[in-house]
């Protein structure tokens, strides 16, 4: 069997063994449920409860603040208990709706459909945008619009990301072995507002298991099938999968749908199973919880609102010292210096670690081994970029395509100097993104 793959990408260890064994369990949350109104890219949601308000799980309680923005529901019934300022798990201070949960959990009466059939590509947008959907892998950007392109006859491929290339994450994993008909089910979904595509789950070689179950589950159904992955970190990145399965190349002016592609995360696929054919919103997803100073590492289904603090004691706690916590993967994922922070539709995993490899190892001057060139998927010159940054050269890192970083931070992972060459190109990028916002 071939596999299919980009050019660039490291193999960091995987760490997955501490979880990818572990059945997801489902954890019942405790008094307090915090609801951050920016859990998705685009303008925040809109509170439509006040203080005071009794809710059902699954009632909205904050509607889209603009077009590329999503609706925010309850996951427990209870009494709304104040609307302040929380941090979130990337260290901001966001509002958000408390809830004092009742443990009752009642819930509104949803409205389900018996055949895909029964809806039209418009009714199916509709009950994507009003389940409040988004990209779950991490990015969060509104399903809806994602699934609405200029010219929908025109994309080719539907990739559903089940690469996970992300280390100890396992989340994913545990979905398309217990839940593959969701995955299929949303797949056949979103097919259906595009005449012309093709669907493919992609999945790595390090997970020949699902790969067998989904092959077997949609060898019948001609507009579907598995592309096997090479195993390679970054391949679950948006660019190197549509690289990888379809043989077409993006850049940071481009979209997917550019490319006749759209791309999806495992669990933004279920969503929309749920919310298409069940008529469910976004309440729960599943999160790991894993790392070398976790008691006991697992898979969880957790309501969204959940603090991460309650999950960690879930796992049994810390058995060492955690020296680096981390919201998400080690190479993408968010430092944190607190897990006292609620669980929202983008958090897939928390990370503990009893060592912190990179506060303890010192930058040197780079070497010019050329490493991080050849690491690079986006075909750049790190070490050359992150000298103008830390010099602030903005003019140089745009001319020598800076702003084509995708962050994924192979480069600082195979550097020998041990140079933060990611971090020093995340910062100018954001510099720029921010000098275009100025008015002229």
């Amino acid at each position: 069997m071939a596999f299919l793959t980009f050019r660039g990408g490291v193999h960091p260890y995987d760490g997955k063994e501490l979880s990818k064994e572990k059945p997801v369990r489902e954890y019942f949350p405790g008094k307090e449920m915090v609801y951050p109104l920016s859990q998705h890219i685009g303008a925040p949601a809109q509170p439509v409860v006040k203080k005071g308000d009794y809710v059902l799980a699954g009632q909205k309680i904050a509607e889209m603040g603009g077009f590329v923005s999503a609706p925010i529901h309850a996951s427990v019934s209870g009494v709304v208990k104040e609307l302040k300022k929380v941090r979130n798990n990337v260290g901001a201070m966001v509002d958000a709706i408390v809830i004092e949960n009742d443990e009752k959990y009642e819930t509104v009466e949803f409205t389900s459909v018996q055949s895909l059939k029964e809806l039209t590509k418009e009714e199916i947008i509709s009950r994507i945008k009003e389940a409040g959907v988004v990209g779950m892998g991490g990015a969060g950007f509104p399903t809806h619009v994602k699934l609405s392109p200029k010219e929908p006859d025109k994309i080719e491929y539907v990739l559903v990301n089940g690469a996970e290339c992300e280390p100890y994450l396992t989340s994913d994993y545990r979905r398309m072995l217990e839940q593959p008909d969701w995955i299929i089910g949303g797949l056949k979904c979103i097919l259906k507002l595009f005449d012309h595509a093709k669907g493919y789950i992609c999945i790595e070689d390090n997970k020949p298991d699902c790969i067998e179950k989904l092959t077997e589950m949609v060898k019948d159904e001609p507009r579907i099938e598995v592309a096997p992955l090479k195993t390679k970190y970054p391949q679950g990145a948006e660019r190197c999968l549509i690289a990888a399965v379809s043989g077409r190349e993006i850049n940071s002016s481009m979209l997917p749908a550019d490319a006749g592609c759209v791309v999806d995360n495992i669990d933004t696929v279920c969503a929309v199973y749920r919310a298409v054919m069940k008529g469910e919103p976004v309440m729960d997803r599943i999160v790991t919880i894993t790392g070398d100073a976790v008691a006991e590492p697992g898979n969880f289904k957790v309501r969204l609102g959940t603090s991460f603090a309650e999950l960690l004691e879930a796992a049994g706690g810390l058995k060492l010292p955690a020296k680096k916590i981390i919201s998400g993967g080690p190479m993408m994922g968010f430092a944190m210096f607190d897990y006292h922070v609620p669980v929202v539709k983008t958090s897939s995993a928390l990370l503990c670690m009893s060592k912190d490899e990179v506060s303890e190892n010192e930058p040197t001057a780079c070497i010019n081994c050329g490493r991080c060139v050849s690491a690079c998927p986006a075909r750049l010159v790190p070490s050359r970029l992150a000298t103008y940054s830390e010099h602030g050269r903005e003019d140089l890192f745009v001319k020598y395509n800076g702003m084509e970083c995708v962050e994924c931070g192979c480069c600082s992972f195979v550097c020998p100097a041990k140079r933060p060459l990611t971090q020093s190109m995340r910062s100018m990028r954001k510099m720029v993104l921010a000098n275009r916002r100025k008015p002229k």
